[in-house]
């Protein structure tokens, strides 16, 4: 705050502060969902609105996105429900494991479908827009979308390339297709009035504006969202075209603090910590008000201190848009050692599980750079190593170790269990895919990363 504010132009910067962090997740996710209809994401390509857009390899060194997932290969469907509802039909997968998402433009995950939530049997699913209140089909079931544009984030296991023309022809299964009576056509995102490309806060600020009206919020949050009246938001018309310089200025002050305030949560996230592992389990608990197929509508994972809950939306937002849920999948990561040590790609390592992660998918491990968390390249081209890996020797015992370091080791049977490091510091991540009950209340414990 400049010394020349007044203390009008400090309650609106407050305001104007709490108003990013609230909003903040809606623009970024209507941003991302717009950026892939015009230019896909990785090896999905672009797709109009209401048809699935598939994947067509894991992830690999070339993947620019951070924390690339080499598990799974993508199916993503942007949805605009606004012209009436969609007909989805699932194919059998033969218990192969699967995850179709549903997350709402308010980023919420509403709905799951796959081998968790509702088996992995042949299914269909009408999806319908808010208010709609017709009879649903013989055979489906409904899932009703809390906004008229939403994302399907789907994932399909794959074990590697030679797996992929199985994962191809379930994909090729999947399908969208319209399911109204009415011709109307789907209005797609809304427009914003145009604001000076010199002025990126007071843009954000109009796109919240029009977003907000388009998609409402829950009711509980209805009334929270009246207050931000006075910087304009519930304006039916922009004023951020030629803002009052008093509103401007505070708009761009408060932007800047609430960035400030997502950044710094992003990096200190209260995350709980077994063993030097950071565990980001409950990094989505913030739906509170959406529970279709496939949700859990339990304590366990709902943060019901909507201003902690409107914090973590936005963080995970910023630092991971479209997560799913702890219980669909629960991430650990690490950078040190036993000791404490960074890890480091001039040391060799290993990671000893007495007893592997207690699952009903699978679990990996995958190694990631700790700098910018891309994969790495390597001799033999492995990025993740887990219970579906062929060949992973196991001890007399049932205990499984697990050997991280650049060089292959010189033996075969110490080579199966071999996961390569980058040359510097770097960052495995673990992924477990519906986790047993033992990974959340403590009964499990990963085990520390042994130097040597």
């Amino acid at each position: 705050m400049t010394d020349g504010m007044t203390d009008g132009t400090t309650d609106l910067r407050a305001l104007a502060a709490e108003a990013y962090i609230y909003g903040y997740p809606l623009v970024r996710n209507l941003d991302e969902v717009d950026r892939f209809s015009r230019n896909g994401m990785g090896s999905v390509p672009p797709v109009p609105s209401n048809e699935f857009s598939h994947g067509t390899k894991l992830a690999d060194p070339g993947d620019s996105s951070a924390d690339a997932d080499h598990d799974t290969v993508y199916s993503i469907a942007h949805l605009d429900l606004s012209g009436g509802a969609l007909l989805l039909t699932v194919p059998d997968t033969g218990g192969r494991y699967y995850v179709l998402q549903f997350v709402d433009a308010w980023t919420n995950n509403f709905a799951y479908v796959g081998r968790r939530a509702t088996g992995t049997g042949e299914a269909s699913y009408l999806l319908t827009p808010p208010g709609w209140d017709e009879e649903v089909p013989p055979g489906a079931t409904r899932i009703s979308a809390p906004t008229t544009v939403a994302m399907i984030v789907g994932r399909w296991a794959c074990a590697g390339p030679d797996d992929m023309a199985a994962v191809q022809a379930l994909q090729e299964d999947t399908h969208l297709e319209p399911y109204w009576t009415a011709s109307e056509e789907p209005r797609g995102l809304p427009t914003h009035t145009y604001v000076s490309d010199g002025e990126p806060e007071l843009l954000f600020y109009e796109k919240l504006r029009v977003r907000m009206a388009s998609f409402p919020p829950a009711p509980a949050e209805a009334a929270y969202q009246q207050r931000f009246a006075p910087l304009g938001l519930l304006d039916a018309q922009s004023p951020y075209a030629h803002p009052e310089p008093e509103l401007a200025e505070a708009l761009r002050a408060g932007l800047a603090e609430a960035r400030a305030t997502i950044e710094q949560a992003s990096t200190d996230a209260d995350h709980e910590q077994r063993n030097a592992w950071k565990l980001s389990y409950h990094d989505y608990d913030y739906n509170a008000d959406h529970f279709e197929v496939g949700t859990l509508k339990d304590p366990q994972w709902i943060r019901n201190d909507r201003d902690a809950a409107r914090l973590l939306r936005a963080t995970t937002a910023h630092t991971a848009l479209w997560g799913k849920h702890g219980y669909e999948a629960a991430y650990a990561m690490t950078w040190t050692d036993a000791e404490g040590r960074p890890l480091e790609g001039d040391n060799a390592y290993t990671l000893r599980f007495e007893k592997p992660p207690p699952v009903d998918a699978f679990w990996s491990l995958t190694m990631y750079d700790a700098q910018d968390r891309r994969l790495v390249p390597n001799a033999i081209d492995r990025y993740s190593i887990g219970d579906r890996t062929p060949g992973l020797t196991y001890a007399d015992d049932g205990s499984l170790t697990l050997h991280l370091r650049r060089q292959r080791p010189a033996d075969d049977k110490t080579a199966a269990n071999w996961l390569p490091t980058p040359s510097g510091r770097f960052r495995p991540l673990l992924r477990m895919y519906t986790p047993g009950a033992a990974v959340f209340n403590g009964t499990y414990e990963l085990p520390r990363i042994q130097r040597g």
